[in-house]
């Protein structure tokens, strides 16, 4: 009997999948991509993998058919490279991967300040698609936004939003220079979330609590409150204001929290001085 997760596997459009992708680099981010493909059903024959030091897990799907750090003849035509390495080393990848690429064939960066432009510098004519993912792509919750170039075909854009939808939502712009706007909201968010509950757990245990159990609450309240703010149709604000009974606990609390216009100057100022990072990491 197929399990929810089979079932839906079957029925993906990765399951069909007959051509290849080439997946270089297998670090964290491409190592959830590759795990997403493969739970949707990508076959991993189906997949050819670069990576000089590649995990046991990796490693171990060799037997069912994938290929690891295969020469050009052994990979026939791609459909897609995913560039998922660090952007520090993207001058001497790139230039390895030119042997794989055909004229249908679509290049997907993940890389971090790395614009179309250095893109199509070292691939020129090719089809480009530079996108940002986020960490929760490592559990199926992850978002990832994308701008292609002239050269994408719609069925080229289709296969990368399939690729990326197996890691969590896809959004698509037109418009490049939003994209440090995007690192610096959702590429560096989860940090932003991590130290929330950080900051939580330690005026839990200023408050009294002992610093395990403040702990505790204070992960089971962020991940819970996210799962919420997930699932519910309502949006932040108001999720916040059905929370917050007028003269009680929580109140006070964001009395404090938004005294001297509060947080939200705080977070524009966070998020302007990442964007600014990402447009001087690009040059």
């Amino acid at each position: 009997m197929s399990s929810p997760a089979d079932s839906q596997s079957q029925t993906h459009p990765l399951a069909a999948f007959s051509g290849t992708i080439l997946l270089a680099g297998a670090g964290k981010m491409g190592s959830a991509l590759l795990e997403g493909w493969l739970a949707l059903g990508l076959e991993p024959k189906s997949i050819a993998v670069i990576e000089p030091q590649p995990a046991g897990d990796i490693t171990a799907l060799t037997q069912h058919g994938l290929r690891l750090n295969p020469p050009r003849g052994a990979v026939g035509e791609v459909a897609a490279v995913v560039v998922a390495v660090k952007p520090q080393v993207a001058p001497e990848v790139l230039p390895a991967l030119v042997p794989f690429v055909v004229a249908s064939t679509v290049i997907v960066s993940i890389m971090a300040g790395r614009t179309l432009r250095f893109l199509a510098d070292a691939l020129p004519g090719a089809a480009l698609v530079r996108t940002m993912p986020n960490l929760p792509a490592a559990i199926g919750r992850g978002i990832t936004v994308a701008v292609p170039n002239a050269r994408v075909a719609p069925a080229q854009r289709e296969l990368v939003h399939t690729l990326f939808s197996a890691v969590g939502t896809v959004e698509w712009v037109d418009d490049e220079a939003m994209m440090d706007a995007v690192v610096a909201l959702s590429g560096s968010g989860p940090a932003y979330v991590f130290l929330l509950a950080e900051a939580m757990a330690q005026a839990g245990t200023a408050a009294g609590l002992p610093p395990a159990l403040a702990a505790t609450l204070a992960r089971a309240t962020v991940a819970g409150s996210g799962e919420l703010l997930h699932r519910s149709p309502l949006d932040a604000a108001t999720l916040r204001q059905n929370v917050t009974s007028p003269g009680g606990t929580t109140a006070a609390a964001l009395d404090v929290l938004m005294a001297n216009d509060g947080l939200e100057p705080l977070m524009t100022k966070a998020v302007a001085a990442a964007a600014k990072r990402s447009r001087d990491l690009a040059g």
